[in-house]
């Protein structure tokens, strides 16, 4: 009797067995697995059925089917279907927009995606989903108007434009160059409008600029803003290395700079300098200089430059420094500002205000403060021996924000003054010739105003 009920114990434990073993595999199984697919639409909500649809849909066990659908108020119409003899588990799918939908004057939409996956889950029926995503319809490009704009444009030199850009969906409106600029643009006056102060760098051969808006649809716009283009030459200055400015002059920064901790050789420790460390001082110039706020402006006023009085120019901007030594080329560079000098510590005072965006030593520039003045138009004053703003004040015109000097790569006292327009030198002359700002600057805002008023 013991031994058929251990027989019997033992039929019913392996039965129980079976039935756990049998469990754990339906419910570990890919071939049961029980998660319907995972369907992914890359869209912002909007679309103009130009640019197609990305559709991505995974399954661990394979996509079976799928079907994409547009419906409308009154209609639906199928986009895209497709089964599959062997299941796919990842898919990426592109849904293009056929001729026949384009005559859809609904401004809203619904994508509907369903997908079935290969499991053999409930009762081998495999696994199903239903996704619903929710569309505007924009088929129409932003519209672009230029209201006003500078004549010319100097190689070197500072421009401005005024326009006007409207679309309902908007994403994006910029200035882009033919050298890879971008340039930020204001909202201007009233709603719809724009302004934006443009440069061409000394560097750059030639110059083109377009306003370019982009709707959340992928809809975009272009429109060339047609500048007379002024060719200018620079100077370009071929200089002697000598053995005592590198033993003085350069030693004397190669101390300083962690870039030529370390190196011995004197032409090395120069070029490093003019190079290197002038690259990096320079992009911290060219990021602080590049912000441009979004708020909107009326007007924009400036006044004549000149922040050094009874000054000499001792050095031109535009300059293109060759350095040679002992007959061979070692180095070269562009000098970006205009060398102002006078008496030793003589005040810098500029006639215009603005927000000191940077106070503080940089490298070669020495000690530098960076005055913003509104419309993405900065100035900078190098080599002070002495600075008396911080950065985050405001500063009125004619407040004596520091004193000439020769901190940084300065052979002499004197003021290093840069121009710039988001991040790009700009010949200061032009913003020191009173003439220029109202033919350039003024009377263009004054012109474009007074057509926005009419319109």
């Amino acid at each position: 009797m013991r031994r058929r009920n251990n027989k019997s114990s033992l039929g019913v434990l392996s039965f129980f067995v079976l039935i756990v073993v049998g469990a754990v595999y339906l419910y570990t199984s890919e071939t049961f697995e029980q998660n319907a697919p995972a369907i992914t639409l890359d869209n912002n909500g909007y679309w103009n059925f130009k640019k197609p649809l990305k559709l991505n849909i995974n399954d661990e066990s394979g996509v079976k089917s799928y079907k994409v659908t547009i419906k409308t108020k009154s209609d639906e119409n199928s986009l895209d279907l497709e089964t599959f003899i062997t299941p796919k588990k990842n898919l990426d799918i592109e849904i293009k927009a056929p001729r026949s939908i384009y005559a859809i004057k609904d401004k809203k939409i619904k994508i509907i995606v369903e997908a079935l996956d290969a499991s053999k889950w409930n009762f081998f029926k495999g696994n199903s989903v239903v996704e619903e995503f929710d569309f505007i319809i924009d088929k129409r490009r932003p519209k672009i108007v230029t209201i006003a704009h500078s004549y010319k444009i100097t190689k070197g030199g500072s421009a401005l434009v005024v326009f006007k850009a409207t679309d309902e969906n908007f994403e994006n409106i910029y200035i882009e160059t033919n050298y890879g600029k971008k340039f930020k643009v204001k909202p201007f006056y009233k709603e719809n409008y724009y302004i934006s102060l443009l440069a061409w760098p000394v560097t750059e051969d030639n110059f083109k600029a377009t306003i370019v808006a982009k709707d959340r649809a992928g809809n975009s716009s272009k429109s060339y803003i047609p500048l007379y283009l002024k060719q200018k030459s620079y100077k370009v200055s071929n200089i002697k290395i000598s053995d005592r400015f590198l033993k003085g002059k350069i030693a004397e920064l190669a101390e300083e700079f962690e870039e030529t901790q370390g190196v011995e050789s004197s032409l090395e420790q120069f070029k490093i300098i003019n190079e290197d460390v002038r690259a990096k001082n320079e992009i911290l110039i060219h990021d602080i200089t590049s912000n441009v706020s979004d708020e909107m402006i009326s007007d924009f006023k400036i006044n004549k430059m000149y922040p050094l009085r009874n000054a000499q120019v001792v050095a031109s901007f535009g300059d293109h420094r060759k350095y040679s030594y002992k007959g061979n080329h070692l180095s070269e560079s562009y000098h970006l500002g205009l060398d102002l000098a006078s008496n030793a510590m003589a005040k810098i005072i500029p006639q215009n205000g603005g927000e000191v965006v940077y106070s503080n030593f940089n490298g070669l520039y020495g000690n530098m403060p960076i005055i913003h003045h509104g419309l993405g138009l900065y100035t900078l004053y190098g080599h002070c021996s002495s600075v008396n703003v911080n950065s985050g004040e405001h500063v009125d015109k004619k407040t004596h924000v520091a004193n000439s000097g020769k901190s940084g790569y300065a052979m002499g006292d004197h003021l290093h003054f840069g121009v710039l327009v988001q991040g790009i030198e700009v010949r200061p002359q032009e913003w020191m010739d009173t003439k220029w700002i109202k033919l350039n600057i003024s009377n263009i805002i004054k012109n474009a105003k007074e057509i926005i008023d009419r319109s």
